[in-house]
């Protein structure tokens, strides 16, 4: 597999390489991972139409190739040939769909998901289904019936949650791109823990048609990938309004992904530091010494960084939760055992179908999180918890967009910790769920955010075994291609994780 998209099409044009080389090599790696004493566990499966498909691919490039077309061929189709990773809550047209759950096993998806569908028109090719937390409901990828995602980096490590199937497929090299999904931290976290970039888009920027909800109000589609162009191409072919979403928007200046520049007005920049992230508890001291090397490359190209104070970010994870486990509640309402998925019928009615069917067919970390979402939407709790939730949203989204106005920028961490062992935090559902703790106030404000691969934990540090680190660059609403341009300057100036090119 080659690194980037950019030299994967070049080789593909030239003939280098073939789409079903790529694939059959990702096949290959699969298979023997699946052997191996502690397998990764990132793709679930390999579509089985995926060598059709990048043959199909083969001949279009071939024929393009022979009579001169090849230019033009992949200008109305950028990604042919491309295998990217599927996240197993995004529908493809007749290929399972389990969301990691007993509860929908053995469903398969009857259409493609709108992000499925325009990437497949621009000709990348769906490879596989990638493990996830079960409905998404994670921040390790240790909640799913498939067993845990291991990590590239350390194979002892999580994979980060609950995209760390897409992350670690791409972070190990066996997927070009990655799609994840986001409600509070779901792709920018495991792209910290794997060391790679992770976008959440700004809220409605990518379709929802087709995705398994956990959170609707705060739901997104994210991408992840090698480097910021990796992620651009595949944002600006994906993104824009979609009839079947009445959420969705178009994402201006989206033309300039497809050959995403460097950034260069730093001059300008100014940058603001909530001083709530800066002085929260359980902080890595790692993680703060990468922070601060991150602050200063921003001040080495001239950019303005100035500490905030916004203190209402401090409510942004109970507000989240609260708002996340209710519409969690309901959502999961619709998996009853009599429509689609797992059923147990012992013949005693449907009201103990209902019960038989949900009790055997979800997860522990599910059901916590649907008996607290119905608690808090219960008559006597809703109008004190849920409205609550909602009230504190709704000011974080206006603080945020008032800060800014005088900022283009908020820079934090993108986790307080590195990645951490499997089976550490498992059983210590509030120690994960503050895993999300830097994370949560962007999907509350709908804002875009990326995090960006900026260095490791340090040798000494032998619980973390010097695994990566990650940094958030948020900014204001449909402002992706600054944050993506942002990212690729850091990209150009390290190639990985933080450390300089010399």
């Amino acid at each position: 597999m080659y690194y980037t998209i950019k030299e994967t099409v070049a080789a593909l044009k030239s003939g280098e390489t073939t789409s079903e080389k790529l694939v059959q090599q990702s096949i290959d790696t699969f298979t023997a991972d699946q052997k191996s004493e502690k397998p990764l566990n990132a793709f679930l499966e390999i579509y089985d139409d995926a060598i059709e498909l990048a043959k199909k691919a083969d001949e279009e490039i071939s024929a393009a190739r022979a009579n001169g077309s090849i230019d033009a061929l992949f200008e109305k189709k950028p990604l042919l040939g491309v295998p990217f990773a599927n996240k197993d809550n995004i529908s493809c047209k007749g290929h399972k769909l389990t969301c990691s759950s007993k509860i929908l096993e053995g469903y398969v998806a009857p259409y493609n998901a709108t992000v499925i569908g325009r990437l497949a028109e621009a000709g990348a090719i769906p490879l596989g289904r990638c493990n996830q937390d079960e409905f998404a409901m994670g921040s390790s990828t240790e909640y799913s019936i498939y067993g845990a995602t291991r990590n590239p980096i350390n194979r002892d490590y999580v994979s980060g949650g609950s995209s760390g199937g897409s992350a670690a497929a791409v972070s190990a090299n066996q997927a070009l791109f990655g799609l994840g999904t986001e409600t509070g931290g779901s792709v920018r976290l495991p792209a910290s823990y794997c060391g790679i970039y992770g976008l959440k888009p700004t809220y409605g920027v990518l379709s929802r048609w087709g995705v398994v909800a956990y959170g609707s109000s705060l739901d997104q589609v994210g991408i992840l990938g090698h480097t910021p162009q990796d992620i651009a191409l595949p944002l600006s072919l994906m993104s824009g309004v979609d009839f079947y979403d009445d959420t969705s928007a178009d994402l201006p200046n989206s033309e300039k992904l497809a050959s995403l520049e460097s950034y260069k007005d730093f001059a300008s920049l100014k940058i603001a530091v909530p001083k709530q992230f800066e002085e929260a508890k359980g902080l890595d001291e790692d993680v703060k010494k990468v922070f601060e090397e991150t602050k200063a490359w921003f001040t080495s190209k001239g950019a303005k960084i100035e500490t905030v104070d916004l203190p209402i970010l401090d409510a942004s994870i109970a507000s989240y939760y609260v708002i996340a486990l209710s519409e969690a509640a309901s959502n999961l309402s619709r998996f009853d055992g009599i429509r689609y998925g797992h059923r147990v019928d012992n013949g005693a009615g449907y009201d103990q179908l209902y019960v038989d069917t949900r009790s055997q067919g979800f997860g522990p970390e599910v059901k916590r999180r649907i008996i607290i979402g119905n608690y808090v939407l219960s008559e006597q709790f809703s109008g004190t918890t849920y409205k609550t939730g909602m009230s504190v949203r709704a000011r974080i989204q206006r603080e945020v967009a008032a800060l800014f106005e005088s900022y283009d920028l908020i820079l934090c961490p993108t986790c307080p910790t590195a990645s951490f062992r499997l089976g550490e935090k498992v059983d210590d559902p509030l120690e994960m769920y503050l895993s999300d703790l830097y994370t949560t106030f962007v999907n509350l404000a709908r804002i875009p955010s990326i995090s960006v691969p900026a260095g490791y934990t340090s040798k000494e540090n032998k619980a973390a075994s010097q695994m990566p680190v990650g940094i958030q660059f948020a900014g204001k609403m449909f402002d992706e291609v600054r944050l993506l341009q942002i990212a690729q300057v850091w990209e150009d100036e390290h190639k990985g994780c933080g450390v300089p090119v010399k």
